[in-house]
């Protein structure tokens, strides 16, 4: 896991100069990876500083999408080396926008559209980009991310998504979900007073920040 799934730029680097057909025990494409299937917006999206672990990687594919939840349990199981759960800290710092945002936290990033999306979601009617498990922001994923926080010495950070919280949740009504790629809309299908938004999200976040030795 730490080897295989770990996606930095120095490792994105290496898999954009990959040599196919290998398959010897000297293979350094061991997964037989097409450079070419790496998608364009992975370049823009990784930065220099930060990392994360992928969602799946299998012979020539590699699914590149960023998931919050393997990764903040990554951190907190310590399945993620120190230097790996500050890389992924790094990167949600760096991609703030796209990932925590208003309503923190998106349960994957990128959405996927169209055909790939059928196949891949099941034709789930939920499922359009930017919704529900397809790109949406769940607020639950919130005490995951602020305990991932705290491990790594960043408090600021689930402070700063607390806050975030804060200012839309109780005037939205406590929300399943949130749609959208600014997420400014309540989920379409999202039931209002979620016990896991409220309580499994925002205030099992705020007690493990405000006495840390509960986290």
């Amino acid at each position: 896991m730490r080897n295989y799934f770990w996606l930095d730029f120095p490792h994105l680097n290496n898999i954009y100069r990959y040599k196919t057909e290998e398959y010897s025990h000297t293979a350094v494409n061991k997964f037989n990876v097409i450079p070419d299937s790496i998608p364009d917006w992975v370049f823009d999206f990784m930065p220099c500083r930060g990392g994360y672990f992928l969602g799946n990687v299998s012979p020539a594919m590699m699914d590149y999408r960023w998931f919050a939840l393997g990764n903040c349990i990554a951190i907190i199981s310590s399945l993620a080396t120190p230097e790996q759960s500050w890389a992924i800290m790094d990167l949600i710092e760096e991609r703030w926008d796209e990932l925590v945002g208003e309503v923190p936290l998106k349960i994957c990033y990128p959405a996927i559209e169209n055909h790939e999306r059928r196949i891949i979601t099941g034709c789930h009617p939920k499922n359009t980009r930017w919704s529900y498990h397809n790109g949406g922001s769940w607020p639950v994923l919130l005490w995951l991310l602020t305990a991932a926080c705290i491990k790594t010495g960043r408090p600021q950070m689930a402070k700063r998504a607390i806050e975030l919280s804060e200012a839309r949740l109780l005037k939205d009504g406590w929300p399943e979900y949130y749609d959208g790629k600014l997420r400014k809309f309540v989920g379409k299908q999202a039931r209002k007073f979620q016990t896991w938004s409220i309580t499994g999200g925002y205030l099992v976040a705020r007690m493990m920040l405000e006495d840390r030795q509960h986290s």
